[in-house]
């Protein structure tokens, strides 16, 4: 169950995240901090990898990279003072600088999934989806393992994500990023 620490009087940056236990997953979104516990469930599990699975062999040998949760994404500018670290379920970054580090990626990745559980659709759905607007990542999907279907935004022209589109189990889905790549929903979800 994702929990939000209560302490209205604190905003949390990145210099708080550091001190944090590493055994511990943590998000913090507009100097809010959740907690990321406990682990993902195996229906989550599967459609994760599977989603990984796909998109890391049509990347391969291509520049941009898939990255799975935990893996820590740095919206801010201020990289000691960020207050939005988040670890989304699936990433996929096409410039090389935001990985500099070797620890986190600084910027907006181009692609975000979220994978929705019972505990985390009101932050994906709504928290997450306007954060990840305000920091222009392109394309934004929420994999929902219960009705079994993807929904995608498509960040526009005007810095707005375009009206949602959800393509059902047995529709193929083509990211705008990678016209050549048809995601098989129907693989995604077949444990489930």
């Amino acid at each position: 169950m994702v929990t939000k620490l209560e302490n209205s009087r604190q905003k949390y940056t990145y210099q708080d995240y550091k001190t944090w236990p590493d055994d511990e997953r943590w998000e913090i979104i507009d100097g809010e901090a959740y907690n990321m516990s406990p682990a993902p469930r195996t229906d989550h599990q599967n459609v994760s990898m599977e989603l990984s699975l796909q998109f890391g062999l049509y990347l391969r040998d291509k520049p941009c990279q898939v990255f799975a949760a935990p893996y820590d994404v740095m919206l801010d500018e201020d990289k000691n003072n960020s207050q939005n670290i988040v670890q989304p379920d699936l990433l996929v970054v096409c410039d090389k600088k935001k990985l500099e580090s070797g620890k986190y990626c600084f910027g907006a990745p181009d692609l975000i999934i979220e994978i929705l559980s019972p505990s985390t659709a009101k932050k994906d759905l709504l928290t997450k989806r306007n954060l990840y607007e305000k920091f222009g990542v392109k394309e934004y999907w929420i994999a929902d393992p219960e009705h079994k279907d993807l929904t995608v935004f498509l960040l526009q022209d005007d810095g707005k994500y375009s009206e949602p589109k959800t393509y059902r189990t047995e529709e193929k889905v083509t990211p705008f990023l990678f016209p050549d790549l048809q995601i098989d929903q129907e693989l995604v979800y077949r444990e489930i």
